[in-house]
């Protein structure tokens, strides 16, 4: 490892050890906001997630279930019965293709079930990394990676923890730099600071606990000097 790489990964992982436990305690409960009772359902929740908020995706997903509980009966949906039900979450058409090209292949190729790999998971319609991560860490509980979302994505730059611009560059400066039993929880639980405290247009530093270790905290509350 070169030394300008060596420097980079100690300085964002001191960072991230500051940073970190804060938290942890402000947010000891963070979890994953889709409403889910096992992964298949998890892994349709996601799909539905893109460009979409958790609260409409969860106000979706219960009449979705109840007419498609399983892989096969989602596999057999009528395309446009099943875009009238999710169409409120956007995109629809383009959702109703993955959802079904997602669990026709469920069917023929996993035997109804979702599989535990990211290598299989992302052979999957409608599938990629973060959708893979986020059910292998929640409803399969393998941390195989980190899922990175806008929401972690502002935060990781914003709080110093990578100075990369895409969410694969992202998610591996994170994963160098945590423990990889809080992978699943690391995305919980800057998503819900993201949400509730650090929001995209005007961040809330004056309600944060990280604002004196955070370089947008400090500038933004003229805490500088602060440590």
């Amino acid at each position: 490892m070169e030394d300008a790489e060596q420097e980079y990964y100690s300085k964002i992982k001191r960072q991230f050890e500051i940073i970190y436990p804060r938290l942890v305690e402000r947010y000891p409960d963070a979890h994953c906001e889709l409403n889910y009772q096992n992964a298949f359902q998890l892994l349709a929740a996601t799909i539905l997630s893109a460009q979409c908020t958790d609260e409409r995706v969860n106000m979706t997903t219960p009449a979705l279930f109840a007419r498609y509980p399983n892989p096969l009966t989602l596999s057999e949906a009528q395309p446009e019965e099943l875009e009238s039900i999710i169409k409120s979450c956007g995109f629809y058409r383009n959702k109703a293709r993955s959802l079904l090209g997602m669990s026709k292949m469920l069917v023929q190729d996993f035997n109804g079930q979702v599989p535990d790999t990211m290598a299989e998971l992302i052979r999957l319609p409608g599938v990629a990394r973060k959708t893979g991560n986020v059910v292998l860490g929640n409803a399969l509980g393998k941390n195989e990676g980190i899922p990175v979302d806008t929401h972690v994505m502002r935060l990781a730059a914003r709080i110093g923890l990578s100075k990369q611009t895409t969410p694969e560059k992202i998610e591996q400066d994170l994963m160098r730099i945590s423990p990889r039993e809080e992978w699943a929880m690391v995305s919980h639980r800057l998503i819900w600071h993201g949400r509730r405290v650090c929001n995209a247009r005007k961040p809330l530093c004056e309600q944060c606990s990280l604002a004196s270790a955070c370089p947008t905290g400090k500038q933004n509350l003229n805490l500088t000097n602060q440590p």
